[in-house]
């Protein structure tokens, strides 16, 4: 289970690799995302608290990065925050994510991207319910829910 000192670790010491990696040219990005998806996930942006489509979502599934597919989130470690944004307290594994020291608008904040193709996600904050104490704050418009079947 990552902690937030793992996440600390990750920013200073480097980020675990990924199982692969996806490169695209920003013209293929913006051929593949619409234009919400593309300025979220590939320039940084934001979307307004409470506006995301999978914020309240409860239903079973995984979460995976809008851009290239790579598995991220599971949601069984989904919960309420009520932050306004889809939130997670682990990743489906531990390289899954990418981790970056964020100073922009006058905070300092630790950036989550996808591992595989570096897609913006959200950030990563330690005030979130235990045993981890962490809250993945996550962009509906960086994630897809794949959701399971009850059918065998």
């Amino acid at each position: 289970m990552l902690t937030w000192k793992d996440i600390i670790n990750y920013c200073v010491m480097g980020n675990p690799k990924p199982d692969k990696r996806v490169e695209k040219t920003s013209e293929e990005w913006k051929a593949l995302l619409s234009p919400s998806q593309y300025r979220i996930a590939r320039e940084k942006g934001t979307e307004p608290a409470h506006s995301g489509a999978l914020c309240s979502s409860h239903e079973s599934g995984k979460y995976h990065c809008v851009c290239c597919n790579a598995p991220l989130f599971d949601s069984t470690i989904k919960f309420n925050s009520s932050s306004g944004w889809p939130s997670f307290t682990q990743p489906i594994q531990q390289n899954a994510i990418k981790y970056e020291k964020d100073s922009s608008y006058g905070m300092i904040r630790v950036e989550v991207m996808c591992n595989t193709c570096d897609g913006h996600l959200g950030h990563v904050f330690p005030d979130g319910p235990p045993p981890s104490g962490l809250r993945f704050c996550v962009n509906s418009e960086s994630i897809t829910l794949a959701k399971h079947t009850h059918e065998q």
